[in-house]
């Protein structure tokens, strides 16, 4: 059955641009369509959060801000972001469209990969992570899912929705972002996200596509990460022993558990990847990989998760735990253990405290003061995108309190609705505990202040300090505003805009003035002509030929008839004189040879027949005598009889 049928935004018009034509994919946090960009006539793709996710008022103010610094990563193996935008509870990226498919079609169909298709995918992977590590930024979410082939054969790096800054924290409630196949130690236990969990991702992957398989496999996801944090990855030639050394140790240094002896970014492990190619044989690298692996790719391990770090991550899980029967079969988000209000079979006393005390000791002491102190706990209740009086009602029906109310500008959030709370949403909190709100105050809008007349750099600042940016500056000429100030803004002053807008802004050149004609003129006569007409002179260091005097001006520039700005700088080059050349000798020429030497050597020809040369051809004589020198372009003049 096609299912694109039943999606909603299938085939409407997204905030009057966007035409949405079919669903391409959905994941834990987002559906990707095809659409037709109807104002620029092309084909994208169009990333829209889910609508849970998009009434998170934090979470999209974060979505915004990831998706400019992504922007900003111009690179040919990283999918290329357009715009963004939002169209009522839809928020979205629109974003390049790669024809094709991913890596996780191409393992899904043929498993295992020849080591040279192996490289080939992951070197542009490793560009492209590597251009996003040096500005300043971590992936956190690499996998299959997120490498894009094209088909043209392009590789191209998606999905940069978790991107984070490499300085920031991941995460503020205690939650891993990631796929549990692909998360390093670090980013399970501590939550740490730096270049090297990417690092620690792609080794994974390498992994992936040397043997069809991943390297940590378990019945829930709880196995999973308890393999990452306590077993190393094997090397891929126990699966497939064909496979050369250097190639488990590119595995081995990419997937170190200790984050310190990792590459410290992708273009690291690019080193070490072309390193290591170098080293094969044709033969290694074309050597045909074994039958894929018989492992399900039922696509729940490969999906984005938030998962709680300690206590419900616990160090010391065991590998043979009771998970559900159906762990790994969905978009994982470990849970604490159950409340009381699970049914369970009964059971003596002596047992129920056994059961507690065992909690204790695996979740730690907090998950187990939350098993007992359930009964006193209630859930925060859905707040986001209502409005300030429908969040107090639900707060009160739930028998919380109304905490402080701050609010705030925003983007994306409807004026007089909530944009966060604190606790979140589905957060547990004790019974009349207080919940704070933030209410939206709509887009901030500002006015953009009147800075004509105002040298540049004062009109930067006040348009700063007004909160939009200084935008594109164009100069022209002005009779009324002195050179340097500002004449106009684009947009006009007073009109509204959103803070942060950029204001272009048109600078005067100064009054317009006439260049001069002083080519010819002696420097210092030229200096007083152009400084009458309020401009400065430069002269040249070096000097040319012209057909001037030495120490005259041969040429200026600008040149003669142009407009400049009242005080702009003309240059002067100066005259040597006029290039000297040997005059050749012509008399007893005919007159064509004549003119023929005489033009061929630089100088003009004038003629002079008298009544005796007038059905002459023969050259008696010339005005500089053949031999000696006379400027280049001077004119010589020859007697005919």
């Amino acid at each position: 059955m096609d299912t694109t049928l039943q999606d909603p935004l299938v085939g409407q018009l997204l905030d009057g641009r966007y035409r949405v034509d079919a669903r391409i994919a959905a994941g834990g946090m987002a559906t990707v369509y095809r659409a037709l960009d109807t104002r620029l006539d092309r084909v994208l793709a169009l990333k829209v959060m889910h609508p849970a996710l998009a009434g998170d008022g934090a979470f999209v103010e974060r979505f915004i801000r990831e998706a400019k610094s992504v922007a900003r990563l111009d690179h040919p193996n990283v999918v290329q972001v357009f715009d963004q935008g939002a169209d009522g509870s839809y928020v979205y990226l629109a974003m390049e469209y790669i024809a094709g498919c991913t890596l996780r079609d191409v393992l899904r169909e043929r498993g295992a990969l020849q080591p040279r298709a192996a490289l080939d995918i992951l070197e542009p992977v490793l560009a492209a992570l590597g251009a996003a590590h040096r500005a300043g930024f971590v992936h956190r979410d690499m996998k299959p899912e997120n490498v894009l082939i094209g088909d043209d054969g392009r590789v191209k790096v998606a999905d940069f929705g978790l991107v984070r800054s490499v300085d920031t924290v991941t995460s503020t409630t205690g939650a891993v972002l990631g796929t549990v196949s692909y998360l390093a130690p670090e980013q399970i236990e501590q939550g740490t996200t730096d270049p090297r969990v990417d690092v620690y991702a792609c080794g994974v992957v390498l992994y992936e596509m040397l043997t069809g398989g991943k390297p940590h496999a378990g019945d829930s996801p709880a196995q999973v990460l308890y393999r990452h944090i306590h077993e190393d990855v094997p090397p891929p030639s126990a699966l497939v022993p064909a496979l050369p050394y250097q190639l488990d140790e590119l595995v081995a240094s990419a997937t170190a558990r200790d984050p310190g002896i990792r590459p410290h970014d992708a273009v690291a492990l690019l080193g070490q990847v072309r390193e290591a190619r170098g080293a094969l044989t044709d033969a290694q690298l074309d050597a045909l990989p074994p039958q894929a692996l018989s492992a399900e790719h039922d696509g729940a391990e490969d999906r984005t998760s938030v998962i709680p770090r300690s206590p419900t991550v616990p160090r010391a899980l065991p590998v043979d735990a009771d998970p559900a029967p159906d762990g790994v079969h969905r978009t994982t988000r470990l849970q604490s253990p159950p409340g009381p209000d699970r049914r369970r079979p009964a059971r003596p006393r002596r047992a129920v405290l056994a059961v507690v005390a065992a909690l204790l000791v695996v979740f730690g002491v907090g998950a187990g003061v939350w098993y007992i102190n359930s009964g006193q706990f209630t859930k925060v209740p859905p707040l986001l995108a209502k409005t300030e009086a429908q969040a107090r009602q639900r707060l009160e029906a739930a028998g919380l309190d109304v905490g402080r109310v701050r609010r705030a500008y925003s983007d994306t959030i409807e004026r007089g609705t909530v944009v966060s709370a604190d606790p979140a949403p589905g957060s547990r909190i004790r019974d009349h505990d207080s919940v704070a709100l933030t209410v939206s105050l709509g887009p901030q809008t500002v006015k953009v202040p009147d800075v004509a007349g105002q040298p540049l750099a004062k009109a930067r600042a006040r348009l700063k300090a007004a909160g939009l940016e200084p935008g594109m500056v164009t100069r022209a000429f002005s009779e009324d505003v002195s050179g340097g100030s500002v004449i106009s803004t684009t947009p006009r002053t007073g009109t509204e805009r959103h803070a942060g807008s950029a204001i272009a802004l048109t600078v005067s050149k100064g009054r317009p003035v006439d260049v001069p004609d002083v080519t010819g003129d002696d420097p210092d006569s030229a200096r007083q002509e152009l400084a009458d007409a309020g401009l400065r002179v430069k002269i040249a260091t070096g000097r040319v030929d012209s057909e001037f005097d030495k120490g005259e001006v041969a040429t200026q520039s600008p040149r003669d008839g142009s407009e400049a700005a009242e005080g702009d700088t003309v240059t002067l080059t100066l005259s040597r004189g006029p290039e000297m050349v040997e005059v050749p000798d012509v008399v007893g020429d005919s007159v064509d040879d004549a003119h023929d030497a005489l033009e061929g050597a630089g100088f003009e020809v004038d003629e002079d027949r008298g009544l005796l040369g007038l059905f002459g051809d023969t050259v008696k004589k010339q005005s500089v005598p053949g031999g000696k020198r006379a400027p280049k372009g001077s004119t010589i003049t020859i007697t005919i009889r």
